[in-house]
């Protein structure tokens, strides 16, 4: 009995998939309110961008204010009853006028001043600052590096939303490869199935030897075990896709067969590098890692500046004692100023923040050498898989179409006793093998074609759209 491999793997896939499911872009739309890599690249973008507003806020008025209430006890206080001081070792005298004739005088005394104790005493001081920094070289640098880290973060999160075109697109065709891979792992297993059942038959009527039901059998075991592993393939590849969206994967549309083996638009691998080495995000992100390198460079020097600065004071204050009905208060005063601030030696640290700053910059350079070369490698590596991409698919198509003939073939040499059953098995592996690799060349031809805008920076939701139009 003759077994077409191929239309019993298409008569499967039919029975285990519905005709309808989720699609490219319901994935993709999961992912963007779920991934949390994504959440994660807009957090840091939002917490570098603060950065920003902060190095700016150095540059603005400072404005403070303080009030101290403060009490002291144990306070005495004098009072005199005449603006004359006798001191402590004062006289009384009486008679005829002090300086002739005779007198009598009694003391010492004490003074006329009374001394009384007040308690304790409470001061209360007002005042205000407004400072604003006049000329400060090492401010206005952070500012400059501040935004330039703010951009280059930016740029990072747009790598990371074409990155995420990427993902999804990646874990939705592998669940569609390993769906795949499971339907030709059950149309091989049963296929090798019923080769064992008809070599046992014929063995059996003593038309064959025992060693094709063992070589049938063997065939079979090891289809059986492929079984099981493409299951767990297709089980951890939707796991990956639901580790993106944040939920259940559900019956995916699949790739309809009359793909558009179009080659890259411009048709050119130069041109493609050469937007790659413009737009590709991760490099402007590095391009601006380097601008805020040489800017703290600047900030850096500028510690061997002169800084001025203004302020502006006021203050206020008075005091109340217990048992006095006294209390006096200050007269507020306000004092208006300049501050000429000149560095001149802070034990080394300037000259080596300098020295940082310049290895940091290097390393920010290397940096951005290092990703211009894997981007334009990447870029040319993904034009070529496409250019090659549109052979290999033909080619897995017509390897599935000679295997299948050669399939019928060596079941009818097995049948007039032309060919071997080895011969049969071996051609349903051969079968199965151009179905897989037919399967993967579609599948990875239309992620090449996405990996390449991904390069050039040019990865947009309309890519997404244009390959959701080829899913049936």
């Amino acid at each position: 009995m003759r077994l077409k491999l191929l239309t019993l793997a298409l008569a499967l896939s039919a029975i285990s998939l519905p005709s309808h499911g989720e699609d490219l872009l319901d994935a993709y739309r999961e992912a963007r309110a779920n991934d949390p890599v994504l959440s994660q690249a807009d957090a840091q973008r939002l917490s570098v961008g603060e950065g920003v507003t902060q190095a700016r806020a150095l540059l603005l008025p400072q404005i403070s204010a303080g009030l101290t209430l403060s009490q002291t006890n144990g306070t005495s206080s004098s009072t005199s009853s005449s603006s004359q001081n006798y001191g402590a070792d004062s006289y009384l005298c009486s008679g005829i006028a002090a300086g002739s004739g005779s007198y009598n005088c009694t003391g010492p005394l004490q003074s006329s001043a009374a001394n009384s104790n007040v308690g304790h005493s409470r001061t209360r001081d007002i005042s205000a600052t407004l400072s604003q920094s006049v000329l400060d070289l090492s401010k206005i640098a952070d500012l400059k590096a501040a935004h330039s880290q703010a951009n280059a973060q930016d740029a990072l999160y747009q790598a990371a939303l074409q990155d995420l075109f990427v993902r999804v697109a990646t874990a939705y065709f592998n669940v569609l490869t390993s769906q795949d891979s499971l339907t030709f792992a059950k149309a091989n297993e049963e296929a090798y199935r019923q080769q064992y059942e008809q070599s046992d038959q014929r063995y059996k009527v003593g038309l064959s030897a025992i060693t094709d039901v063992y070589q049938a059998k063997s065939f079979y075991e090891s289809a059986k075990a492929q079984t099981i592993a493409a299951q767990n393939a297709l089980d951890d590849a939707r796991e990956a896709l639901a580790q993106i969206t944040g939920k259940p994967t559900g019956e995916l549309k699949k790739l309809r067969d009359d793909l558009p083996m179009d080659p890259p638009q411009p048709n050119d691998q130069k041109a493609w590098v050469q937007q790659a080495l413009q737009n590709n995000p991760n490099l402007l992100s590095d391009k601006y890692s380097v601008d805020a390198a040489e800017h703290s460079i600047s900030a850096a020097r500028a510690g061997h500046l002169p800084t001025i600065s203004a302020t502006v004071n006021y203050g206020k204050g008075a005091t109340w004692y217990q048992n006095s009905t006294d209390h006096f208060r200050r007269p507020s005063s306000t004092t208006v100023g300049l501050t000429l601030s000149v560095p001149l030696f802070s034990g080394g640290a300037t000259q080596s923040r300098v020295r940082q700053s310049i290895y940091q910059r290097d390393a920010a350079q290397d940096s951005l050498e290092a990703d211009r070369r894997q981007v334009q490698r990447n870029t040319l590596n993904y034009y070529r898989s496409v250019i090659a991409g549109i052979s290999q698919v033909e080619a897995a198509k017509s390897a599935v179409e000679a295997g299948q003939k050669a399939l019928d073939a060596t079941r009818a040499g097995f049948s007039v006793g032309t060919k071997t059953i080895l011969d049969v098995l071996t051609a349903i592996q051969t079968l199965t093998s151009s179905e897989s690799q037919y399967s993967q060349a579609r599948h990875q031809f239309i992620l090449d074609k996405l990996l390449l805008k991904q390069a050039a920076g040019a990865a947009d939701f309309k890519d997404m759209e244009s390959i959701n139009t080829l899913l049936e």
